[in-house]
């Protein structure tokens, strides 16, 4: 691979783009976008630009997670 390889992911990132958090999580950018816009899945702006938190993607997993439990 490539130093700069797109399908590669880089796990001291602390702030990723949409479609990076969306590849973490094994959805598509309209699907992580409308996380976002729920509230489900924290996001900042930094200038112009949409970023997820490293930490936040796990974060939405374990919720998931729990939810899950709760519910079976």
């Amino acid at each position: 691979m490539s130093a700069h390889d797109p399908g590669e992911t880089d796990p001291t990132l602390a702030l990723l783009s949409v479609e990076e958090a969306a590849r973490r999580l094994g959805i598509g950018r309209t699907v992580c976008y409308r996380l976002i816009s729920s509230g489900e899945l924290e996001s900042v702006t930094v200038g112009r630009l949409r970023r997820v938190p490293a930490d936040a993607v796990p974060e939405y997993v374990a919720r998931l997670r729990t939810t899950a439990r709760t519910a079976a």
